[in-house]
């Protein structure tokens, strides 16, 4: 598969955002930013601390947030809106509401069994806007058992493309990492690139390289990695989805359609 055009541009949007200016210059870039997309600062740094616009992107808590230590209760992994949920009936899941695809080519040849697994049991859409708090944790206490990386395209993940481009998300280059929760029940989570900077990074697998010249899938499997609930396992650069998937009758969402969730809310519970 050649490099699909929305990669050229992402790169192109990054090297940008990874330049540090001259701190005058970053100062204005970065309060410009903070302004236009109307980001909520209370709990990071001042922006003009940030040495390139990528840094304020990724911009880490200064101060924790508190993880509810319910075994029942899943948290959000990611500050994000909903923007769908429910049961995967026939392989299926949606997009948006209409909008279904086949989570068996979302999650690759390397998935095949968790996609058996999952089906008949919940998923759940978080988008992240570019305003958004990029870090990502887990939702759960999650023993880690594979992780692919599928390269693709970039094209942006909001409104009217989840409405209008059919498979967006099987088309646009995503991480799917296959897990077990404390019950040895499969669950997925995979993170999905979008339109400019492109970059997933995933802090237990250095190999992982998004957005870049690899044009074949990369899986990669781990023998004893376990994630306590709320730990930070990476971040996107820009906005992009984390999409959920569960066994059936483990997991119970309690969240709505366009609902806006913060990481460490609850969004359901683990039967």
């Amino acid at each position: 598969m050649k490099k699909h055009y929305t990669s050229f541009i992402s790169n192109g949007f990054g090297a940008f955002a990874s330049k540090a200016f001259s701190k005058p210059l970053q100062k204005i870039i970065n309060n410009s930013y903070v302004k236009l997309m109307g980001l909520e600062m209370s709990e990071f740094k001042e922006p003009k601390e940030y040495a390139t616009l990528n840094q304020l992107f990724t911009r880490s808590l200064q101060q924790p947030r508190e993880i509810n230590s319910d075994e029942k209760v899943m948290i959000s992994p990611v500050d994000a809106l909903v923007t769908d949920y429910g049961e995967i009936k026939e392989g299926k899941a949606y997009q948006i509401k209409g909008m279904e695809y086949d989570i068996a080519e979302l999650f690759g040849e390397h998935h095949l069994q968790a996609s058996t697994k999952v089906n008949g049991g919940q998923f759940v859409n978080l988008y992240l806007s570019p305003k958004d708090y990029h870090r990502y944790h887990t939702p759960d206490a999650l023993k880690i058992k594979s992780l692919t990386h599928i390269p693709g395209k970039l094209y942006p993940v909001n409104f009217p493309l989840l409405r209008n481009k059919k498979n967006l998300f099987i088309e646009n280059e995503r991480v799917i990492i296959e897990c077990e929760d404390r019950a040895g029940h499969t669950f997925i989570m995979a993170l999905i690139g979008a339109l400019n900077v492109g970059k997933m990074i995933i802090t237990f697998e250095d190999a992982i390289n998004t957005n870049s010249e690899i044009r074949e899938p990369k899986h990669y499997t781990y023998d004893n990695l376990s994630l306590e609930k709320g730990e930070l396992f990476g971040w996107f650069e820009m906005g992009s989805t984390i999409l959920l998937f569960s066994e059936k009758e483990t997991f119970i969402p309690k969240v709505t359609i366009n609902q806006k969730v913060k990481f460490a809310d609850p969004i359901g519970t683990i039967k």
